[in-house]
């Protein structure tokens, strides 16, 4: 069962939906013991970073994903903020985050104001991938995804880059390092596309391989 993690910060509606259009069983709940029992993990949100943070040690969940994702291995997808954080930090805020992938999370650069280029980004936009990956399975070729963000992954290893996109630059909009896969942009609005990364999600054979 992939569990999708309810932490008040998220569309997690919009998740489950997509999931089940494409018969996949999904449960959003926030309950530890139902996090516990999680065979994959899909951890959504929108928002500010501290606040997400907050939200999730509020929840009494911080601990809780650390056995199933550090220790135990279960694979994760992070969409959007949830995705940031899985970072060690962010310059949006004050807070650690979850410290899974070697990266952090970061603003636009300021000269995109001096190129044209609004922030946040928001839309339609392309993925190119860096590397081969199971999550992209059956993801057609010039793959398009919707984005809403200010701020964006900075790896610490060029090697868990699994995409870029570029808007005034190139930056990283996905990464995949060991059991944790993360996602700048929204496969829950992003029609087929996101719908085929789904589904390649939902049928990653679990390696439990821990990253701690």
């Amino acid at each position: 069962m992939i569990v999708i993690v309810d932490y008040d910060v998220g569309n997690v509606g919009s998740i489950a939906n997509m999931l089940k259009a494409i018969n996949v069983p999904a449960m959003v709940t926030s309950r530890p013991d139902d996090i516990l029992k999680a065979d994959k993990l899909i951890l959504p949100g929108v928002g500010a970073f501290d606040n997400g943070i907050k939200n999730l040690d509020r929840l009494g969940l911080v601990d809780v994903l650390h056995q199933k994702v550090a220790k135990d291995g279960v694979l994760i997808l992070g969409i959007c903020l949830g995705a940031q954080l899985m970072t060690e930090s962010s310059e949006e805020g004050q807070e650690q985050g979850l410290g899974w992938i070697k990266a952090r999370t970061i603003r636009f650069f300021s000269r995109q104001a001096m190129e044209g280029y609004r922030v946040p980004h928001m839309g339609w936009n392309e993925v190119t991938l860096r590397k081969p990956s199971r999550l992209f399975r059956y993801v057609p070729g010039k793959a398009r995804f919707y984005f809403v963000h200010s701020y964006h992954f900075d790896c610490q290893n060029s090697e868990d880059v699994l995409t870029q996109t570029h808007y005034g630059y190139d930056f990283t909009s996905s990464f995949e390092s060991g059991n944790c896969f993360g996602v700048q942009f929204h496969p829950e609005k992003s029609h087929k596309y996101g719908m085929a990364l789904l589904r390649s999600f939902a049928e990653i054979s679990v390696t439990n391989e821990a990253i701690l």
